[in-house]
């Protein structure tokens, strides 16, 4: 039996709200007098009840202890509403859901009577449907056979989750029947129905490789139906005044911060970012939120463009409708939200897909929106790993947001292609930086180590290349390996550590490959160069030298704590060299001459240039990639606009 178990009250709660979810999407979540409306129904009940509100109430106070139940309530309604997630607690698909609901409806049930009260839940496509579903629930301890009863002939099925009242047996295989006056073959062995893939996603501590959740997967069916309610709930959410819409994501800025603490012990959790930067993080995508609140309303006014007597012509905004968004591990608050909150402001609906190395985080996002009182269709997540996202991206959206590799991201802009959605794609990098020869050689090294090594130099524009101009060549490769080598490698709730682990198991061997690579065409290792023999995802700082663009540490994204470091004679070959990659997210120059760093800068081929600073965004500029690093603007007022359509108007008085 599962370890959670349920009350009576508690069965037939959950059961009304799992109900009542699917069956009449528009009244839902529920109100605390619907609520009790829906657990004393006579018909679809059994035993029928008479629950009074303050029943339901507590019922549902434990409920939501025992993480089944949330509690929101909605922007300009005073009425607090409520909503079950068990399908992500007890990682349920929605077939499974609906059988674990009728069961705790209307007690032990036989396969076609499930098949036949599921129907308005979800289509099982015939009975040995039912049955697989039942068995993969049995060997998770959901449900358990039960002996058939005198005259019937078809046993039934019960639910885990409440106390059964009668007698459970072992499951057996149906017995084939023997016509007479034929042969009676040796009774063949019974055979378990064949279990159904694994639609759940295992969440590990990358530190210690603990596990820290198993999470339902959204499968094709599940994604169409997000996508179905998220077309339904979107043009009221647009409908709405901008100013509703705006409170309920200030709401739900103002939760987050509240709440720094805990959102921030979940992402180290489960991604490795060492606490204070987890915070950090946070805290800048509430003032993100704040920046798109204030600045949306006068980006999306329509513009008048000519005004005569006999003519006017303007331009109005309009939202593009359902936007999908494939989200980001590294930086889950600021990727995630950048997309999600001007495209919500805007009047959109969202289907977010966290990364699964960032599930818990995304959950949660999406769970104190809903708190804070965006609709519960409006956004919703999306959990699963690469078969999720690309279902997703396949669903008729309007608008595709992705970030990740420039693998993944050209597959994602050939399937909306086929469309003619729209696309974001904020794709990787190999991001260089040059040292001039007038810096300050001490403070320049601490500077572009932060940019190397920061959030263990998992960042999409973090430094990946180094170039140092050969006049201070030595000095600054002591200053910078010295303060390489004094980073604090550990625990990362540990507030003393400088690097954690990698999120990603598979990149350890990445990051081993590229410096065999290195070193096996005369490259020179300075530090580090090696995985780290403990339990979780850990590697050295790393610093190697005699590198050139031949080797894969100079053109293929790292995404680690690696970084090779070139001498170079002069500006002209700093560009040529900086300029040789496939890539053009971001470049970094470091002089105490503006004008010679413009200079340099100008020449590159990147979206994001940088003087005497490097890996950073800001809310206000855009944030684009050029070549393999990128297609479409994200943050500034062109952000904004990628989230809406233009409408031309053509007024002539009659």
């Amino acid at each position: 039996m599962p370890e959670l178990t349920l009350t009576p009250e508690e069965a037939r709660v959950l059961g009304a709200l799992m109900e009542k979810s699917v069956t009449t999407p528009d009244g839902y979540p529920l109100s605390l007098n619907s609520l009790m409306t829906a657990c004393n129904q006579t018909t679809n009940r059994d035993p029928v009840v008479k629950y009074d509100d303050q029943v339901v109430e507590r019922t549902l106070d434990s409920l939501r202890e025992k993480g089944l139940a949330r509690r929101l309530k909605s922007a300009g309604q005073r009425v607090i509403k409520f909503r079950h997630v068990a399908g992500e607690t007890l990682a349920l698909d929605p077939g499974e859901l609906a059988v674990i609901g009728v069961l705790l409806l209307r007690g032990p049930q036989t396969p076609g009577e499930l098949k036949i009260r599921t129907e308005r839940w979800h289509a099982f496509g015939a009975l040995e449907d039912v049955e697989k579903t039942l068995q993969n629930l049995v060997a998770r301890e959901f449900v358990v056979h039960l002996p058939r009863r005198a005259g019937q002939k078809e046993a039934r099925w019960a639910q885990l989750l409440c106390e059964v009242a009668e007698s459970p047996t072992a499951y057996v295989a149906p017995v084939e029947v023997v016509q007479p006056g034929t042969a009676a073959s040796a009774a063949p062995a019974a055979v378990p129905l064949e279990p159904k893939p694994s639609r759940t996603l295992d969440v590990h501590n990358p530190a210690d490789g603990s596990l820290l959740r198993t999470i339902e997967v959204d499968d094709e069916r599940a994604v169409a139906t997000k996508l179905e309610r998220a077309r339904r709930a979107q043009r009221a959410w647009a409908a709405r005044p901008y100013e509703e819409r705006a409170a309920a994501l200030r709401r739900f800025r103002e939760m987050l911060i509240a709440e720094i603490e805990t959102f921030a012990a979940t992402t180290t959790a489960e991604v490795g970012k060492p606490l204070n930067q987890s915070s950090g993080e946070i805290r800048g995508a509430g003032d993100r939120v704040d920046w798109f609140i204030a600045h949306v309303p006068n980006v999306l006014e329509p513009v008048a463009v000519t005004v005569r007597d006999d003519l006017e012509e303007r331009v109005s905004y309009e939202p593009v409708g359902v936007v999908a968004h494939v989200s980001a591990w590294n930086y889950p608050y600021f990727v995630g939200l950048n997309s999600i909150v001007p495209a919500l402001l805007a009047g959109n609906a969202v289907l977010y897909k966290p990364s699964e190395h960032a599930t818990l985080t995304g959950l949660a996002l999406v769970d104190l929106m809903h708190r804070a009182g965006v609709p519960v269709d409006v956004v919703q997540a999306v959990p699963g790993a690469g078969p999720t996202g690309a279902a997703l991206v396949e669903a008729d959206v309007d608008l595709v947001c992705f970030t990740g590799s420039h693998a993944t991201g050209s597959k994602v802009a050939m399937a909306a292609a086929a469309r003619l959605s729209r696309v974001q794609l904020e794709l990787g990098g190999k991001d260089p930086a040059y040292v001039c020869d007038d810096v300050d050689v001490d403070n320049t090294a601490m500077a572009v180590a932060e940019g190397v090594f920061y959030n263990a130099g998992q960042s999409c524009c973090a430094i990946e290349r180094v170039y140092v101009h050969e006049r201070i060549w030595q000095p600054f490769l002591d200053a910078f390996v010295a303060i390489a080598e004094a980073y604090r490698v550990g625990d990362p709730t540990d507030d003393a550590t400088d690097i954690g682990p990698l999120a990603r198991e598979e990149q350890v061997a990445v990051l081993e490959t590229q410096v065999q690579d290195a070193l096996g065409k005369g490259a020179k290792l300075l530090l580090g160069g090696k995985r780290i023999d403990r339990p979780g995802h850990w590697f050295e700082p790393t610093v190697l030298v005699n590198v050139d663009n031949h080797m894969a540490v100079m053109r293929e994204e790292s995404f680690g704590p690696v970084i090779g470091v070139q001498r170079v004679a002069n500006d002209d070959e700093a560009v040529r060299l900086m300029d040789d990659t496939p890539y053009g997210l971001t470049a970094a120059v470091f002089s105490t001459d503006r004008e010679r760093a413009t200079h340099v800068l100008e020449a590159l081929d990147t979206g994001s240039v940088y003087w005497n600073c490097s890996d950073r965004t800001s809310v206000c500029l855009p944030w684009a990639g050029r070549r393999r690093s990128g297609l479409g603007v994200s943050l500034g007022e062109a952000g904004i606009r990628a989230f809406v359509r233009e409408k031309a108007w053509h007024l002539r008085p009659a």
